[in-house]
């Protein structure tokens, strides 16, 4: 019983260890920083002060949520979950059909290679100014690298699985449920966390070719022109926020699903 609540209680130090090394290590950045503005009095209108950031982030928390929720709450939930899922949907679709694997992955792949600058304005000016046309990016950005990462899951489901399978006489969807989509999860979670951070990106950038007076990237774009630089600095600390929990929440996740993989059971130990 001792030598038992001896390994959890270094398994929970070790817990603690990890996310104190990352904060201790952010700290320590802030306040590098504050002391090379400080000492080398650089202008707020080239870099802000995190003490400044900080005043701003602080005496702006309405205006921020607006922006929050116009930006992430609308625009890139919405567009998320849109593009993932429809890519989910079609990679099962065409996943027993290589005619149309080898036509849409190419095609993926040109879309892909399409700057953001090029997509948005086009998509402005096809749903409008709101929030519809920024999903209609992120839709676009996420699609693609989830429908990639589901077929290259669902043909990494190893041969001897398979085989037995097919000698328990399963149908498609028996083994589709049972062997080939948990070996494809891994492949799925990185979709869904890189797809988090390029949401984002996407929406943020979008706004940069119009949208209501409300927005993260409205904010970035009209405080740039008034060099007002630590307003800037402050949307970007909200969008970090809202992208490393995303990113944090999804791989907790992750953890849950594929508590199997040897990755996670390594991790563990």
């Amino acid at each position: 019983m001792t030598r038992w609540v001896d390994k959890a209680q270094l398994k929970q130090a070790t817990g603690l260890w990890g996310w104190s090394v990352p904060a201790l290590f952010a700290l320590f950045l802030l306040l590098v920083w504050q002391m090379l503005v400080d000492g080398f009095a650089v202008p707020p209108v080239l870099l802000p002060s995190p003490t400044e950031i900080g005043s701003a982030f602080a005496g702006s928390l309405d205006m921020l949520w607006q922006d929050f929720r116009q930006t992430y709450l609308k625009s890139v939930l919405a567009g998320y979950i849109m593009g993932c899922g429809s890519g989910f949907i079609v990679a099962l679709l065409i996943d027993r059909s290589p005619f149309m694997q080898k036509g849409l992955l190419p095609f993926g792949n040109i879309m892909s290679s399409i700057p953001i600058v090029g997509i948005a304005p086009i998509m402005v000016m096809w749903f409008g100014f709101d929030w519809q046309s920024k999903a209609a990016v992120v839709v676009i950005m996420t699609f693609f690298p989830m429908l990639v990462n589901t077929l290259s899951g669902l043909a990494s489901a190893g041969k001897l699985e398979q085989e037995l399978m097919r000698t328990y006489a399963a149908s498609h969807v028996q083994s589709l449920l049972t062997t080939r989509l948990p070996y494809a999860m891994p492949f799925i979670f990185n979709a869904l966390k890189l797809n988090s951070t390029l949401a984002l990106i996407g929406a943020i950038v979008a706004e940069f070719f119009g949208t209501p007076i409300v927005g993260m990237g409205f904010r970035i774009s009209t405080e740039v022109g008034r060099m007002n630089l630590s307003m800037v600095w402050a949307t970007i600390l909200v969008a970090a926020l809202a992208g490393s929990i995303s990113y944090g929440l999804l791989t907790l996740l992750e953890r849950r699903v594929t508590f199997w993989h040897p990755s996670v059971r390594a991790g563990k130990r």
